[in-house]
């Protein structure tokens, strides 16, 4: 690595960003140790563009090839991850590979196999209030052997919310922009989530605001899979069920990506190769360049004079942007993409394919004198390419995750001392449900738990206009567990299949 002296300042954004802090800077200016890598993170972080990679490697340095980084690796140093050290000219990994039994400890225990299932499920069971008395029904059950017990109730969770997960490269609004139903704001846009955007809806905040019928309704709505129209502010209006593909602006998203670009590019690389001398997958994340990119340069792909218009992560690795165009990226005609064409690289006839990840949209490409693209049709190599990347998509959907708070006054129906429920939970001695359906409880403190709604029984949840939401909760645990923590023994009754239960 190479520093200007003359154009450096001793900002010191390069020592920020210098992953194996060899960045120094003494006299205000930028001193590059022994150990760098050549990752060019300081490069890409200086503002006055003092920094350089040179022209070759260090003599004895090791090429890692774990990662599009790159790294050039010194004996006796590290790369940029950490990861891999130069020992002896041969690159070894850091930590040691670990067994199951390693980390056994730390993952924790299951349940046992006995309590994995309610006896009964909680819907249908109705709710006990206020929760100082029992829960509606608690049932004992001899299960291999193993007498169990399962506490049930229709709880009202104020406490609880949807991460509603939308499969399209299309963008809906800005993150963190409201989400709406007609005028009443009912979430928000979330973080995006490998190629589809996710939103928050509900939360205590919001079902206990102004508006906090509606959002209950639109929780109730969405988890029972019945379809909501919304409204992103600044953004897109959408048609959600879940289960069934999502309409964004009046248009069905029909494929979810297989991958960013770059994933793209390094799943169908081998294929690319046979069917153009270039290939550019678009992608509003990601966007990928055969040429460069670290799976075309693996099956033989050649310097092509390419150079794409978005910025630059690493080699064949390009960060997009977002827009109505294809891929989700502002660019409207592929040949945008494509900044400049050198010809002293690229030659007359050389064909280039541009590609959606979802292989929806592509178009062909030749190079004629003075480097101008005129459009051609697929050749018949290329849309077989193409339909093997769209065969390999999954048909876009709604899908969502119902999120809620189990604690509260709620568990003084299941025992006596509601910690003790709250513990037994977090150790898997208590097992809790949703309509029958595995969760996954948060860690920390309180019963935080998130669940599949595709896995919950259809009209299982409702709600109360305090407002809230009703959940089917259930608590299955050894029957000498459930004693030990103080459960309500004296209102539980033996199980009887089939019995018809009355409310």
């Amino acid at each position: 690595m190479r520093v200007d002296l003359e154009r450096c300042t001793g900002c010191g954004e390069c020592v920020i960003s210098c992953p194996l802090q060899v960045v120094r800077v003494s006299k205000k200016k930028a001193r590059i140790g022994d150990g760098c890598s050549l990752c060019g993170a300081c490069k890409r972080v200086c503002p006055h563009g003092a920094i350089s990679l040179p022209d070759t490697a260090p003599d004895g340095g090791l090429k890692c090839e774990s990662c599009p980084i790159g790294c050039t690796i010194k004996e006796g140093y590290l790369g940029a991850c950490q990861r891999y050290r130069n020992e002896g000219g041969v690159l070894r990994r850091t930590v040691p590979l670990h067994s199951f039994e390693d980390v056994a400890q730390v993952v924790g225990p299951d349940p046992i196999p006995e309590i994995r299932r309610p006896v009964i499920t909680a819907i249908g069971a109705g709710t006990t209030y206020p929760d100082c008395r029992p829960a509606p029904h608690i049932v004992s059950w001899k299960r291999d052997g193993v007498d169990v017990v399962t506490v049930v109730t229709e709880a009202p969770l104020s406490y609880s919310s949807l991460m509603v997960k939308i499969d399209t490269d299309r963008p809906i609004g800005e993150e963190g922009a409201d989400v709406l139903v007609g005028r009443k704001k009912v979430g928000h846009v979330t973080t995006e989530q490998y190629g589809s955007k996710m939103l928050s809806i509900g939360g205590v905040n919001l079902l206990t605001g102004p508006d906090g019928l509606v959002v209950a309704r639109t929780i109730c709505d969405l988890a029972n899979r019945r379809p909501v129209r919304l409204k992103v502010r600044g953004g897109a209006r959408l048609e959600i069920q879940v289960g069934l593909p999502p309409i964004v602006d009046g248009l069905e998203a029909r494929r979810m990506r297989v991958g960013c670009g770059s994933a793209t590019m390094g799943l169908f690389a081998s294929i690319f190769r046979d069917v153009a001398d270039e290939v550019i997958v678009l992608d509003s994340h990601l966007t990928s360049l055969m040429s460069e990119h670290p799976a075309g340069r693996f099956v033989g792909a050649k310097p092509t004079g390419v150079r794409l218009k978005f910025r630059q992560s690493t080699p064949g690795r390009y960060f997009g942007d977002h827009g109505q165009g294809w891929g989700g990226t502002s660019i409207l005609d592929p040949r945008e993409v494509i900044g400049e064409l050198d010809m002293r690289i690229a030659w007359p006839g050389m064909r280039i394919l541009v590609t959606e990840t979802t292989g929806e949209r592509a178009s062909m490409f030749v190079v004629e004198e003075k480097g101008h693209l005129k459009e051609v049709p697929l050749s018949e190599e290329a849309r077989r390419a193409v339909e093997e990347i769209a065969a390999s998509c999954e048909p876009s959907r709604v899908s969502a995750l119902y999120m809620g708070g189990a604690g509260g006054s709620a568990r003084a129906g299941v025992v006596r001392h509601p910690i003790k429920l709250t513990r037994a939970v977090h150790a898997r001695i208590a097992n809790l449900t949703v309509g029958g359906a595995p969760v996954f409880v948060l860690p920390g403190g309180g019963i935080n738990f998130m669940v599949d709604v595709e896995r919950v029984k259809e009209g299982a949840f409702s709600l109360t206009p305090t407002p809230a939401i009703i959940c089917p909760i259930e608590y299955t645990m050894r029957l000498e567990d459930y004693e030990r923590i103080g459960g309500h023994i004296e209102a539980m009754k033996p199980y009887e299949a089939r019995e018809p239960i009355a409310i």
